[in-house]
């Protein structure tokens, strides 16, 4: 072999060999002596407690692991857990840490030190953001399908004690992510204190259950066909079967719910967007509303194709998808090709939206949830605010709209007036008569409803934003 040839294979295979040492030379004084700690970072998917990646302890009795296979220069993200993002380590008064980073030169020790655990209510954390209205429905929800327990969260309106009254409900995923950043990944999404703000606008808000990821099961359940480049997936059927089966009935006798399709929603994002596509697809007569929020098709392309193609329409079910501007071709395309196969089948309330800005992460998801909802739910969210008849046709488009709204119509009689209103009920427009054109580009951004009084004093509005 050629000299030259020689060195660049070394130099190849040097470069593969890169690896790190991390030391925990300091961990919380409370930490439970029987528990496994683990390294979760960009090289493993973010899982929480993989196995491959747990730490042992050295003959200096400190905890420690030894990364390899990596490239000189490459650079990496990580956290250190105790198995589970709720066990994920945090700053001294228990705040959010940003990712550690590291990037490989060759045989590097880093020595490391562990300030707080995201679990400990006791020593220094306990910095829960979740309202008062949030709970624990159980620590441990049994779930038969998959024979594995789940954390399971749920959201009560402000009012729900003081009423007997029933809500809506919207089962979402990745619950310890909707209430409380001390348990989440990455931030939390601010549903709660979303809902609570649009309660205090006046809005009908609803109940919302939030199930914990299962950390290495995550894939899994949340797509439903196995995928052998991520080497997960396949349990999505099962998982959605437990929301339908155990789960729905649970809440539907403990809490008092409106458990009709009509006012029964799904919202998840990313894998979590995939099963909550494919979870109103399948249970078309459970689910009337679906938010798959940057929903990784991706993962699952051809198959929920096909799936979608199979089952066809069978109930009307609003579907409202997003995706961050910046999240890529990967995400956008096939949102949007999802949208045009959905009307295809005969979906016509499907509402796909790309948010300025965005990214794949809570902060991006918690800024489109209340439109996400007002949308979805907008029959129940207005009705102290919308009192007119709906039974006549009425169709409004582009929507959303930006400068020009177009208005077809049927009615018994004369139009006596058109009017645009704000949600809060504040008149911003008024017509006296028909129009098939609205100027709407001086109005402010936000959600607004259209009616049309007949001479009859009967009338029909929808619901538009711009």
């Amino acid at each position: 072999m050629k000299p030259f040839l020689l060195l660049v294979l070394t130099m190849i295979l040097f470069a593969a060999q890169a690896q790190v040492t991390f030391s925990l030379v300091s961990i919380p004084d409370y930490t439970p002596a029987e528990d496994q700690i683990y390294i979760a970072g960009s090289f493993n998917g973010w899982n929480p407690g993989d196995a491959q990646y747990m730490l042992e302890k050295n003959e200096s009795d400190l905890w420690e692991i030894t990364l390899t296979g990596f490239s000189e220069g490459e650079t990496i993200e990580f956290k250190f857990t105790r198995g589970s993002w709720e066990t994920v380590e945090k700053g001294a008064d228990g705040e959010e840490i940003a990712n550690r980073t590291f990037t490989f030169g060759n045989g590097d020790t880093v020595e490391v030190t562990i300030l707080n655990w995201a679990d400990n209510n006791g020593g220094g954390g306990g910095n829960s953001t979740a309202a008062e209205n949030v709970h624990i429905v159980d620590s441990a929800f049994y779930m038969p399908q998959l024979d594995r327990s789940r954390r399971v969260w749920i959201y009560l309106p402000p009012d729900y004690e003081q009423t007997q009254e029933s809500y809506p409900v919207i089962y979402m995923h990745d619950g310890q992510n909707l209430f409380d950043a001390e348990t989440s990944f990455l931030g939390e999404w601010e549903i709660d204190e979303t809902l609570n703000d649009l309660a205090t606008q006046g809005y009908n808000v609803p109940i919302v259950v939030g199930v914990d990821n299962g950390g290495s099961h995550r894939a899994n359940e949340y797509l439903p066909y196995y995928n052998s480049n991520l080497n997960g997936g396949g349990e999505g059927d099962a998982y959605m079967t437990f929301i339908v089966e155990t789960l729905k009935p649970f809440i539907d006798a403990q809490y008092r719910t409106l458990a009709d399709r009509e006012n029964t929603g799904i919202i998840g994002s990313s894998f979590g967007g995939v099963i909550s596509f494919y979870g109103a697809v399948k249970y078309q007569d459970v689910f009337g509303k679906s938010g798959p929020f940057s929903p990784a098709y991706w993962a699952n392309y051809e198959e929920l194709f096909a799936f979608l193609s199979g089952t066809g329409y069978q109930h009307d079910v609003r579907f409202y998808q997003n995706v961050g501007e910046n999240e890529g071709d990967q995400y956008l395309q096939t949102t949007y090709q999802m949208e045009d196969s959905l009307i295809f089948t005969g979906f016509a309330n499907v509402q796909s939206t790309v948010i300025a800005g965005g990214d794949h992460n809570e902060s991006t998801w918690a800024a489109d949830f209340a439109d996400a909802y007002l949308w979805l739910f907008q029959d129940y969210s207005t009705t102290n605010i919308n009192e007119v008849t709906t039974d006549l046709q009425l169709r409004v488009y582009p929507n959303p709209v930006k400068d020009e709204l177009n208005i077809r119509f049927e009615g018994p009689g004369i139009v006596s007036a058109m009017q645009i209103m704000r949600m809060d009920g504040k008149l911003v427009k008024e017509y006296g008569q028909a129009k098939k054109k609205i100027n709407v580009g001086d109005l402010e951004p936000g959600f607004y409803f259209i009616y049309i009084h007949f001479n009859d004093e009967s009338a029909v509005n929808c619901f538009i934003k711009l």
